[in-house]
């Protein structure tokens, strides 16, 4: 008997097997308690879109640059109409999700929430005015790579082609949004990143100028995590927290700082552990696969303990 017959005879067996009506049933209360608080009373049904804010930051991208993720074909006297096109589009999809992720914590008591409409429309809008300075910065890391990567054929390869610069542009415009009061559409813009390139790198870090992740897979960046200018990381690095420190409410959510701050000018090498509110001088140097909980001081160099040599028999 194969082991599709056997399952097959089991389930002939088995007494009074659940119809899909008891599933469905089992599901919505395995849901419910998502239906508690402001979004029950008010009957709310939407939240934020994954695959919207997808197109969101899409549209962004092909504002920030118009001939790597826009049209290739758009003429130097276009570009103007196509930006603001693309620009005008991603902006209003994005005040729609905004809107929609802060009923979700609304306590005005009516729907459609005027004020939350409100706070949607300045908070797009302060958001879209930081997106020059945003390019300018996108610029500089764009640079990082080019120069940082020797495989690196020119500066289009690595807008168009490098998980790093991937991640960083989503991360900057996640940071943006966190910064500006909408968390959960932050956290969203990230997780998309996380899943195409590997690395996760959390909206509320703090990052600097010309930043390079170097190949990228597996890399964490912690909330609350600052790290300075020029820092060059490679693949499998994790900044993270030495431990969580639970509330009152039995919730992992501590806001105290609890992540590493990483100076300018430094490089950590694949696979570096580096946990807790430590401090990494500048241009100090991490070696590959170091476990590090203690802070590290201006231009030093922190290496594995060479294991004794192997002999051969």
């Amino acid at each position: 008997m194969t082991g599709f017959d056997a399952t097959l005879a089991q389930l002939e067996r088995a007494p009074s097997p659940k119809g899909l009506d008891a599933v469905v049933a089992e599901l919505c209360d395995a849901n419910a308690e998502f239906l508690r608080g402001p979004r029950r009373r008010l009957g709310r049904r939407a939240l934020p879109s994954r695959e919207v804010l997808q197109s969101v930051v899409q549209g962004i991208r092909a504002a920030l640059f118009p001939w790597h993720f826009g049209d290739p074909s758009v003429s130097p006297e276009g570009v103007a109409y196509f930006v603001g096109h693309k620009l005008a589009a991603a902006m209003a999809s994005l005040e729609k999700q905004v809107y929609v992720g802060r009923l979700l914590d609304c306590t005005h008591g009516n729907e459609p929430c005027h004020v939350c409409e409100h706070d949607a429309k300045a908070l797009v809008r302060a958001f879209a005015e930081q997106l020059p300075t945003l390019r300018r910065t996108l610029g500089t890391d764009a640079e990082a790579a080019w120069l940082g990567d020797p495989a690196a054929t020119s500066r289009d390869e690595v807008v168009f082609c490098y998980p790093g610069m991937t991640a960083i542009i989503h991360h900057r415009i996640a940071h943006e949004l966190q910064r500006l009061g909408a968390p959960l559409i932050a956290r969203i813009i990230s997780q998309l990143a996380h899943a195409e390139t590997g690395i996760d790198i959390h909206p509320g870090a703090q990052i600097g100028d010309s930043f390079f992740v170097d190949h990228g897979t597996g890399v964490v960046i912690g909330e609350t995590c600052e790290i300075g200018s020029r820092v060059r990381i490679y693949q499998g690095v994790t900044l993270g927290a030495r431990s969580v420190v639970v509330s009152a409410s039995g919730h992992g959510g501590a806001r105290a700082r609890r992540h590493p701050t990483v100076d300018d000018d430094v490089v950590i090498y694949a696979g570096a552990t580096i946990l807790g509110p430590i401090k990494i001088g500048r241009r100090a140097t991490i070696g590959g696969n170091v476990w590090l909980t203690k802070d590290v001081p201006p231009g030093a160099k922190v290496v594995q303990v060479k294991a004794p040599a192997l002999k051969l028999t």
